[in-house]
């Protein structure tokens, strides 16, 4: 039988910083005056069940190998989901299981969909937890997208392995050194952001929160209007440049700080990524001017942010998008597809498989042209062989087949098509808000079914772990020896 202590142990002690994080909640709310026992008794619950998981797995083996990376993984984001609810559930916002575990799942998934109705009259404690949650999943997935998914290979993530030992599935302690110069760039990179925020307007409270949820591209805000509330160009400005900076590949940082001075101009997938912006961006802001018959620097400056903010799945709102047309609406679903930047704090299906895809697609064509013709495929100089390229492919076509089962699963739940299908992709993709009168872009979920919200909250969870490393686990196959 295999050995799981050190799955165990490991959820015990994720179990136990989860106990700890919520000490900082119960910190605000003595400074607001708002103390009630929601936090204390959520931290202790949380303390002790990691403590007896640590305990009773003790004599764990000191490596992980790949079958139990696949169902730490799984177990990590959903246990924190779990304890993270108790919180909500704790709290005078009366929220049901359902709620609770909704917004908790959102929030460590980094999705950023809501279910309370009046963010502006929430607790604080309750406010500074949701940032919590999304700024614990951003950090999370950067460590594990670069250190476990590559050896994983989960959908081609393999192209980013850091480990020299490709033939080992054992994963090895070095990676403990790339995590924590991770974990201090995101903390400088939360730091600044939260700096800015203060220098051009917020409160300090306001931007401690927002500056986790910026650079974690989760998008909660403590306001039912978001980043709008504050209607403030230098804010957005801010707001902007720090999302681009958690959607860019973290190792770049990390190769930047030794010695690769033009990594961020060089990388294949900044570019592309930049690039897509920067094209988003005229191509709206010119239907705008079209639709209008005027242009205005407003427009700009509302055309980029949401654009920047859907792309990579941030979910900050400044206006009601849904209000502009039928043609943004499509072109906002597509780039909620799309996603970032791997290695970084987006989803979606992520920039270098539509690169790979799309050299794979020119390559199909030259092969037509000329049948005897050798031609392969290269990625940032790695080669790109049939295999790798298999993984790619089935990971987008099961992406997209999720997506479509998961809008009929919510049309049979009752919600009408605009909801379904863009709930679906905001899930699957991790961006946030909706389209639509219910879960637009200054709507919540609070409306929808239970039924729904689980199904949405199965969808984050698949979309967040890359979709293979939740689905390997019902394969019966992954069980045996």
């Amino acid at each position: 039988m295999p050995n799981y202590k050190t799955v165990f142990f490991t959820l015990g002690i994720l179990q136990i910083i989860l106990g700890i994080s919520m000490v900082i909640p119960i910190i605000f709310q003595i400074i607001f005056n708002e103390l009630d026992s929601s936090f204390i008794g959520a931290s202790i619950i949380t303390i002790i069940f990691g403590v007896l998981f640590s305990l009773s797995n003790l004599d764990h083996q000191k490596k992980l190998n790949l079958q139990q990376a696949f169902l730490l993984t799984a177990l990590s984001w959903l246990s924190i989901a779990i304890f993270g609810s108790l919180p909500f559930i704790f709290s005078n916002l009366q929220l049901s299981i359902t709620d609770a575990f909704f917004e908790s799942m959102s929030g460590i998934t980094t999705t950023g969909s809501t279910i309370i109705t009046n963010l502006n009259l929430c607790p604080k404690g309750i406010l500074i937890w949701r940032a919590i949650l999304q700024w614990l999943g951003g950090i999370g997935i950067i460590v594990m997208t670069i250190t476990l998914m590559p050896i994983m290979n989960v959908g081609g993530m393999q192209l980013f392995k850091i480990s020299s030992n490709d033939a080992s599935e054992k994963i090895l302690p070095k990676t403990k050194q790339i995590s924590l110069r991770l974990i201090l760039i995101y903390l400088i990179l939360t730091f600044s952001c939260s700096f800015f925020y203060k220098i051009f307007g917020m409160n300090y409270f306001d931007s401690i929160t927002h500056s986790m949820t910026t650079i974690a591209t989760g998008g909660f805000s403590n306001y039912n209007e978001s980043i709008g509330f504050f209607n403030s160009a230098s804010i957005e400005l801010t707001s902007m440049i720090f999302i681009i900076s958690g959607s860019i590949p973290f190792i770049a940082y990390i190769k930047f700080l030794s010695g690769d001075r033009k990594i961020f101009i060089s990388d294949m997938q900044i570019k592309s990524f930049i690039k897509i912006v920067l094209i988003s961006i005229l191509i709206l802001t010119l239907y705008q001017i079209l639709k209008t018959e005027t242009f205005s620097i407003k427009i700009l400056r509302q055309v980029s942010f949401n654009v920047i903010s859907i792309l990579t799945g941030t979910g900050y709102v400044t206006h009601e998008f849904d209000n502009w047309g039928s043609f943004p609406l499509i072109f906002f679903l597509i780039l909620m597809f799309i996603g970032g930047c791997a290695g970084s704090t987006t989803c979606g299906i992520k920039i270098f498989r539509i690169q790979i895809l799309y050299l794979f697609l020119i390559n199909q064509l030259k092969k037509i042209i000329y049948p005897r013709g050798i031609f392969p495929i290269k990625y940032e100089s790695n080669n790109v062989d049939e295999k790798f390229m298999s993984s790619i492919i089935s990971f987008i076509y099961l992406y997209i087949t999720i997506f479509f089962i998961l809008t009929a699963f919510l049309s049979l739940s009752g919600l009408d098509f605009i909801t379904s299908i863009s709930a679906a992709a905001t899930s699957i993709s991790n961006v946030g808000p909706g389209l639509g009168s219910i879960i637009g872009p200054n709507g919540n979920f609070s409306l929808l079914p239970d039924i729904s919200k689980w199904i949405l909250s199965l969808a984050m969870i698949l979309g967040r772990l890359e979709l293979f490393a939740i689905l390997v686990l019902f394969l019966p196959s992954f069980w045996r020896n």
